[in-house]
């Protein structure tokens, strides 16, 4: 896949090579898709054919056959998968990184993984695994040690109690929320899913033949759900609640008070379930403290809770992740998973009980690097907070700022254009000042960029001096 950004015509192109699309082995096959200034779409647009048959997109090509007449090929693809858009964040930071190998001196503040390498125990008992001939099947579960180990680590540290059967270990996090999504929805169950949030939520929701219903937030309340919103989009059709705390792309965390209020509407809704998506829960910042929604009064019957070491642990390579519940949900889980993937890594795994061998939060490691990311949020908060024009709420949690510069929107920038949303300010911050960002479209609030700061302090006192400088130009349109 290449992708290249053309600022000069406000075009954005992707273009996907025969290998994704499928090829005859004597023919190519190849699409190209233009998009005007918008990185909203930067993937093959869900084309709406509803009053066509099947949904589908007719797309034939010509294929070669021993014989004098040519056949054509059916290469449509499924109505469910061009519902689908891709992942911007990955996109973006796909093509940041081309351009760094290119020898362009970006600086990709887009990707959502952690600067740090895997603590070294963790790293040594992966290695020790591949020595020790630690390197075939595992339960399709995860094995026995480490989902005992999980367990330990909910009832420690999140006060919820499971049995090793009510653990599913996936390919990671990502991996165990999409299971989840299709274990519980049906064609045509709703999927709440609070903004901004995480890119993927929505389309698994999607994949799932569900329908995503999206709860705007405000930078104000720090970008938290507010119960009566909720109560009021409830309905009958309502499947499932999405929760991330601490949030990605946001960095706001629900304090315990709010989750109550929000467990209170949740109970009066026996067809309602949970999944708390909890991959952030050790990076967060004092005086905060994470609560699990599964540990609240009547929550734990209904709470998938989903967890893993990518980004605490500094593994986000190694994909390793976990969901826990009931087992009726759980066991669902654990068949889906039997019939795709299988389980995890054995040698990940071996790892990710070294990892919850540091103690409780991951001891010293852990705290380590918690401290690392506090002391680059100050940095940027207080930069980014003298700026004009500009409206932050401080992040609590993970490793993100999602800053409003929608006060920049509709000024002429010389040598480039109209910026007009969040994907044209970002692109023309990689054009001006080959600084990688990812647009607030992609989150679903286009008044925000998103800026991840899970990189050296001195890279981001760079990043943010290039930024100012691209902004110097620039004048709000309204005032803030």
């Amino acid at each position: 896949m290449a992708v290249s950004l053309h600022n000069s015509t406000g075009i954005s192109r992707v273009g996907f090579d025969s290998q994704f699309l499928g090829s005859h082995s004597a023919s190519k096959a190849s699409v190209s898709v233009s998009f005007h200034s918008s990185l909203t779409n930067l993937s093959l647009k869900s084309v709406e054919t509803s009053k066509q048959q099947s949904y589908r997109i007719a797309a034939m090509s010509k294929a070669e056959s021993s014989s004098s007449d040519q056949v054509k090929l059916d290469i449509s693809l499924s109505p469910r998968v061009n519902s689908v858009k891709p992942s911007k964040t990955v996109a973006i930071t796909d093509h940041a990184t081309a351009l760094a190998q290119a020898g362009v001196p970006v600086i990709r503040l887009a990707a959502g993984e952690p600067d740090f390498d895997t603590p070294a125990i963790i790293a040594e008992a992966g290695i020790n695994a591949i020595r020790e001939g630690y390197t075939r099947y595992t339960p399709n579960a995860g094995t026995l040690e480490l989902r005992t180990a999980i367990c330990h680590k909910l009832k420690e540290e999140n006060g919820i109690s499971y049995s090793h059967d009510q653990i599913v270990v996936s390919n990671g996090a990502k991996q165990s929320i999409l299971q989840a999504v299709l274990a519980v929805c049906s064609p045509g169950d709703e999927v709440i899913i609070p903004a901004p949030y995480w890119v993927s939520y929505p389309e698994m929701a999607r994949l799932a033949d569900a329908t995503p219903i999206i709860l705007p937030t405000l930078i104000c309340d720090n970008f938290l759900l507010d119960p009566e919103v909720l109560e009021s989009k409830i309905s009958a059709k309502s499947r499932l609640l999405i929760l991330c705390s601490p949030s990605n792309p946001t960095g706001s965390f629900y304090p315990k008070k709010l989750l109550e209020k929000i467990a209170e509407i949740v109970a009066k809704h026996p067809r309602l379930l949970v999944l708390s998506d909890e991959i952030y829960e050790h990076i967060i910042y004092a005086p905060a403290t994470h609560t699990s929604f599964a540990s609240l009064p009547g929550m734990w019957e209904r709470t998938l809770t989903v967890n893993g070491f990518s980004k605490a642990f500094a593994m986000t390579g190694w994909r390793l992740g976990y969901i826990a519940g009931p087992k009726h949900f759980v066991a669902a889980c654990n068949k889906i998973q039997s019939q795709s993937t299988s389980g995890a890594s054995s040698i990940a795994q071996k790892a990710g009980v070294a990892a919850l061998g540091l103690g409780y939060a991951g001891g010293e490691a852990i705290s380590t690097m918690v401290e690392a990311f506090r002391e680059r949020r100050d940095f940027l908060v207080k930069s980014f907070g003298e700026l004009e024009g500009v409206k932050i709420s401080e992040p609590q949690g993970a490793f993100y700022l999602f800053i409003d510069f929608s006060s920049y929107y509709g000024i002429e920038a010389e040598g480039f254009g109209k910026i007009e949303n969040s994907e044209s300010l970002c692109r023309y911050f990689l054009d001006k000042a080959q600084v990688a960002l990812v647009p607030g479209d992609a989150f679903g609030d286009d008044s925000c960029i998103r800026i991840s700061y899970a990189a050296s302090l001195t890279t981001l006192q760079a990043a943010f001096e290039r930024i100012k400088k691209a902004l110097i130009s620039l004048r709000p349109a309204v005032p803030v």
